[in-house]
């Protein structure tokens, strides 16, 4: 299937850059006409993905997010999240709910779990040393289909 429009952004995993991804993410989306609750879905779920890229994906050094968001027709969207940090060990165990490897007692590990609440499917990649992608699927409906 092939996109009808797609945007890719690369960025430091600095903690500020968090919020212009999500904000990117939803500005890049507006263009489908969602709803405010679907922005806010599309919004959290790259939160979440690109906290991980920062929290345990690079842990305590920089390195590069990438970020590469698709619409299709049918209102189908797609976005990539990858970082080339540490990589996830065990994905089954890692997408549990609660399970955390932050050792500060600070996160609360459930960002797998937030965003597949908020999006239509999550898939995850990784490989330990070479990082780790997440895909995010939604589909966007109409304003004529929400009602």
């Amino acid at each position: 299937m092939k996109a009808i429009n797609e945007v890719k952004i690369t960025l430091p995993s600095y903690s500020a850059n968090e919020g212009f991804a999500r904000v990117a993410a939803a500005g890049f989306f507006a263009q489908m006409d969602p709803t405010v609750e679907e922005i806010a879905d599309i919004k959290t779920a790259v939160s979440e993905a690109v906290t991980n890229c920062i929290v345990h994906g690079y842990q305590d050094r920089i390195g590069m997010i990438h970020i590469h968001a698709q619409m299709f027709e049918g209102g189908l969207i797609k976005i990539k999240i990858k970082d080339k940090g540490c990589g996830i060990p065990d994905i089954k165990l890692a997408m549990e709910p609660m399970y955390t490897t932050c050792q500060t007692g600070e996160r609360a590990g459930l960002g797998f779990a937030v965003m597949e609440s908020f999006m239509d499917k999550v898939r995850v990649y990784s490989a330990v040393g070479r990082g780790t992608t997440v895909v995010l699927t939604k589909r966007i409906l109409s304003r004529a289909e929400n009602g």
